[in-house]
């Protein structure tokens, strides 16, 4: 009797879940076998349309390209970060931590357009580098990939600080002091025992750096232009420029299918791991 009131209990959330995730997803399914043309009927000319033309698939590909970047550059800003918060820093940590995490508090926008005013030419930071000497004129940077990789990075590295954090944190450092004090070097510490024992907190991070990359399309936009085209935005500007609907929906579930075979992959890799 108890096992049938906890399952009526989640019976609201179900609903719920069904109503506002589910049915809205099998809506844009539907859609997606329909022609923007009108001509109705089942048709699969909107897989097909994205599938045949290389424009698509190159972009599939610069969004795959853009998003293992940022996950590799995240990772190696947040891994030292991270083990220094955890390891080295006592009092400090908890302030270091605010800092890491004040970003969020601020709207995405706010924070994109904060980047097109420091990288844009005559901006902030090339203003800096001529007057040290370091650069001679325009820098460039400005809608470019140089420019989405940046802004991504900024959006996305503090959850993996979080993530490497905690499992740095939860670390014994009993187990740090056995290994040296059996002769191992800091380096063979930190090869044969911190990296081991704080990858979950490393996988974890990237299956929440890399996955929502694949999607994102405010950065390219704004900070890349035309040249920082990804898939985001083609479906963004299908549903809100083109009004395609129907072959925006079919771009919008190969995304989705491309977000759910690297969660897959990342977990799957995850499980020696423990994740």
């Amino acid at each position: 009797m108890k096992g049938d009131k906890r399952q009526v209990m989640t019976w609201p959330a179900m609903a719920a879940l069904f109503i506002f995730a589910v049915f809205p997803l099998l809506i844009m399914l539907f859609n997606s076998f329909q022609s923007d043309d009108g001509t109705g009927g089942f048709v699969i000319s909107n897989y097909v349309r994205f599938f045949s033309k290389s424009t698509y698939l190159k972009l599939t590909g610069r969004t795959i390209f853009n998003s293992v970047m940022v996950t590799i550059i995240s990772l190696i800003i947040s891994y030292p970060l991270a083990y220094i918060m955890a390891k080295k820093l006592k009092g400090l940590k908890n302030i270091v931590m605010v800092l890491i995490i004040i970003p969020f508090f601020t709207n995405q926008l706010v924070r994109v357009y904060s980047w097109l005013i420091f990288l844009q030419d005559g901006g902030l930071l090339e203003s800096l580098l001529n007057s040290i000497g370091l650069v001679d004129g325009a820098l460039g940077i400005m809608y470019t990939k140089t420019a989405v990789i940046i802004g991504l990075v900024h959006a996305f590295f503090p959850y993996m600080v979080i993530t490497i954090y905690m499992a740095l944190e939860r670390m014994d450092n009993s187990i740090l002091e056995a290994s040296s004090s059996l002769g191992a070097s800091t380096f063979t510490t930190f090869r044969k025992v911190i990296f081991p024992m704080s990858m979950p907190g490393v996988v974890s991070g990237i299956m929440i750096v890399f996955v929502p990359c694949l999607g994102t399309f405010v950065e390219p936009r704004i900070l890349g232009g035309v040249n920082g085209t990804v898939i985001g935005t083609v479906i963004e500007d299908q549903f809100f420029e083109i009004y395609g609907w129907n072959f925006g929906a079919a771009i919008a579930f190969i995304l989705l299918a491309m977000v759910l075979i690297s969660m897959a992959a990342i977990g799957k890799w995850g499980k020696r791991y423990d994740i």
